[in-house]
């Protein structure tokens, strides 16, 4: 916003420079006058949003920067992804539209993203003031066979949540071959284990599991081939756009795997092996594609 409110201060300038050379009569400057006197204000058409492949993202909005238009979106399990926002930017709450001036720090929020060069740009925030009911995506802090309980780690918010997990609940692996052909049930529902959850409400309660999708277990291995979204060496990150599951994948890296020789950029080919640990996607192997 600090580069609108630059272009406003010199139109204000120039305004008042014109009215100077006009044998001393005032020149209206609010716009309020200036619609009086059937003008316009002069100020510069905002850019198109930029064209690319949209993400949703599910998390947290930290950190909320009105002068340099950033935020920080916590995702479950990844460090926090910085996001721009502008005059373009559409922000919902409960499904109806609201000023942007008035985004701040919220626990449950969707953003439909674009890439704006190797920057995140939120084309789209949607605040919710209650957790979303019926399905989430979320890690495993513990499960209790005899009780039946499971604990979990909500996607949009920092706070568990506990539900029953009755004895006719489906615990099934969903995915790549290689992870779906090993073992599967309760046994996978060990703290760190990522999980997508459908539940309804329960009788005394508390939430019961409907359905539980296991999407990676601790030291499972995947093979990701897409798009490089950003590449940073310093913190050892990358964020690649799955081809196959059109699904954004943050993975850390060391240096020493990448291709000899290569000069890896935003858009560049990747096939990516990575095994799951610790909440997140570690690289055992980089090539290009």
């Amino acid at each position: 916003m600090e580069r609108f409110f630059a272009v406003l201060l010199l139109g204000a300038a120039s305004a008042q420079m014109t009215g100077a050379q006009t044998q001393g009569t005032p020149m209206p400057t609010g716009r309020s006058e200036l619609a009086a006197e059937g003008l316009s204000p002069i100020l510069p058409a905002l850019p198109v949003v930029p064209r690319g492949k949209s993400t949703i993202l599910g998390g947290e909005i930290r950190d909320v920067d009105t002068v340099r238009d950033q935020f920080r979106l916590q995702i479950a399990g990844q460090r926090p992804l910085k996001i721009l926002f502008d005059e373009r930017t559409q922000v919902y709450l409960d499904g109806k539209t609201m000023p942007l001036r008035n985004l701040a720090s919220a626990d449950h929020a969707s953003l439909q993203t674009v890439l704006d060069g190797t920057e995140v740009f939120a084309v789209s925030i949607h605040l919710m003031s209650q957790p979303p009911q019926g399905v989430y995506e979320c890690q495993v802090l513990n499960y209790n066979a005899s009780s039946r309980e499971l604990s979990v780690n909500n996607v949009l918010s920092s706070r568990p949540i506990s539900l029953q997990v009755p004895s006719n609940t489906a615990v099934t692996r969903i995915g790549q071959s290689a992870f779906t052909a090993g073992s599967a049930g309760r046994a996978d529902l060990v703290k760190g284990t990522l999980i997508s959850l459908n539940f309804e409400p329960g009788k005394n309660g508390q939430d019961v599991a409907t359905r539980i999708d296991v999407l990676a277990t601790p030291g499972s291995i995947f093979v990701f081939t897409g798009s490089l979204a950003s590449l940073d060496k310093h913190t050892g990150l990358l964020v690649l756009i799955d081809s196959a599951g059109d699904k954004r994948y943050e993975v850390a890296f060391d240096s020493a795997l990448l291709p000899k020789g290569s000069n890896l950029k935003p858009g560049d080919s990747l096939r990516v092996s990575a095994a799951f640990n610790d909440a997140r996607y570690v690289a055992t192997m980089i090539a290009l594609y």
